[in-house]
């Protein structure tokens, strides 16, 4: 690899937030690989995500190409962005269908980047995972996709423990939005006041202030992204 001023793996990569963090990194002259369904164009490298596959598979696999990517070179950061909604209580026909697919696309790929992170990142390096606000409390109109953002919340705690298996120095911790200002919430909630909707600039400034270790938290931090009158405050949950 030529020599770049850093490298980061975003996991979600061609979502709207992983889109916002791919361009935000690249920006600062960063090297950037994406880690998604499909292929980010502006990524220096991707890997695709085979949905098909167990999720012990899908480890293995994105851990052969992340390996093979770097080619002996370790990452300052991995971020993982992916995720996703569906709604849905006890009673609902899709209760189970819909809770499967929040932990395929919240847990899965949440463990998966402390994988990369455990074997990729560089000492000193962080990883960021995606809570969610909603998630600190019952969420009984969409059950399976608070138990999974709960999950995250779990993991980012292990993760900053001792003796999780993370490099030396690293920092971990999870973001938990409301709601984020994206085409598709645009498209779906047309009346919505977006003026407590969180920017996706704000987001991917946060982690590249983190990449500088500027404003980091403390490790294991779960941080609310309260956003009101287009201004969006962090607090530690």
């Amino acid at each position: 690899m030529a020599s770049v001023l850093g490298r980061v793996f975003v996991y979600g990569g061609k979502g709207a937030l992983g889109s916002a963090c791919v361009t935000k990194f690249k920006s600062q002259n960063w090297w950037v690989g994406s880690i998604d369904m499909k292929a980010n164009d502006a990524a220096d490298a991707n890997v695709i995500v085979k949905g098909e596959q167990s999720w012990k598979e899908q480890e293995a696999y994105i851990l052969d190409q992340v390996k093979e990517i770097l080619n002996g070179e370790k990452v300052d950061g991995v971020i993982c962005v992916a995720g996703g909604w569906a709604g849905g209580n006890a009673a609902n026909k899709d209760f189970l269908t819909n809770t499967e697919l929040m932990w395929k696309q919240s847990v899965w790929s949440s463990t998966i980047a402390a994988s990369i992170a455990a074997h990729y990142l560089k000492e000193g390096g962080f990883l960021s995972l995606t809570g969610a606000k909603a998630a600190l409390e019952g969420t009984p109109g969409m059950i399976g996709y608070g138990m999974a953002k709960a999950a995250v919340h779990q993991l980012t705690k292990s993760l900053a423990a001792k003796n999780s298996g993370l490099p030396q120095d690293s920092l971990v911790a999870a973001i938990l939005p409301v709601t984020l200002d994206t085409p598709m919430n645009r498209k779906w909630m047309p009346k919505a006041d977006t003026s407590t909707w969180t920017p996706l600039d704000f987001i991917s400034n946060l982690f590249w202030k983190w990449s500088q270790n500027v404003e980091r938290p403390a490790s294991g931090e779960l941080l609310q992204l309260i956003t009101k009158d287009n201004k969006t405050e962090v607090t530690s949950a």
